[in-house]
């Protein structure tokens, strides 16, 4: 960022280039808040608060803060914070149920829990499971754990999401949901830079009417959803 500009200019000037809301593409997204390091802004259509790309950390530095995670499947209270998805989400699967942990990070945890659970996941994460190969199937349910809130191109990433389920199958979220932000200028939520888009309620409404899916909320964090 060049001296004398402020966050909210750079980004400003990036949206008239670039004017679409990352999530469903409308052309109107306007100037939410800001804070020293961001500037972030809002979707009137799906709702989706997001960080624009000029204000991204690079991949690298991306990376080099996900390496500073400690996520241990041993971890008592890591498999607690977990089990606050894996419990909805293990009363509404067939036994056998196959599935996909997308965004497993650097110590794939709810997997194993699943599969203890008699439900084999396989693994899916741009830099710790980068396999490819596993995105060219379908599965019974996909996982996506802290994981959506740093989707830079979240369009992609949901599209991808409906190819991956079959029919009758489940989309099982979890992200902090905005609604229980409060003042958002004060979220702690959004102080992590490499937290780039934010939902809430309404966002998941939204996509739920738009692409035809059932769609249930397990308090603040967790969203199911039920493809047709």
């Amino acid at each position: 960022m060049e001296n004398g500009q402020t966050v909210r200019d750079v980004c400003n000037a990036w949206l008239l280039m670039q004017p679409d809301c990352p999530l469903c593409l409308r052309p109107e997204a306007g100037f939410f808040c800001a804070d020293r390091r961001r500037a972030y802004f809002r979707c009137p259509r799906c709702d989706l608060v997001f960080v624009p790309r000029v204000c991204h950390l690079s991949r690298e530095a991306e990376k080099r803060r996900y390496d500073q995670h400690r996520n241990d499947p041993r971890d008592v209270a890591y498999r607690a914070f977990l089990q606050r998805l894996a419990t909805p989400l293990l009363a509404r699967l067939a036994p056998g149920a196959e599935g996909l942990d997308y965004g497993s990070g650097p110590g794939p945890t709810l997997s194993l829990m699943l599969a203890e659970r008699g439900h084999r996941t396989a693994l899916y994460d741009v830099f710790y499971a980068p396999d490819t190969a596993v995105l060219a199937r379908s599965y019974d349910f996909l996982t996506c754990s802290e994981t959506m809130e740093h989707f830079a191109d979240p369009r992609r990433e949901w599209r991808r999401f409906l190819h991956l389920v079959r029919p009758g199958g489940w989309i099982a979220v979890m992200t902090r949901l905005r609604d229980a932000a409060g003042d958002f200028s004060a979220w702690y939520y959004k102080n992590d830079e490499t937290h780039v888009a934010f939902y809430s309620r309404a966002t998941f409404h939204y996509l739920a009417r738009r692409d035809g899916l059932g769609l249930s909320f397990e308090g603040d964090s967790v969203v199911l959803l039920r493809v047709g």
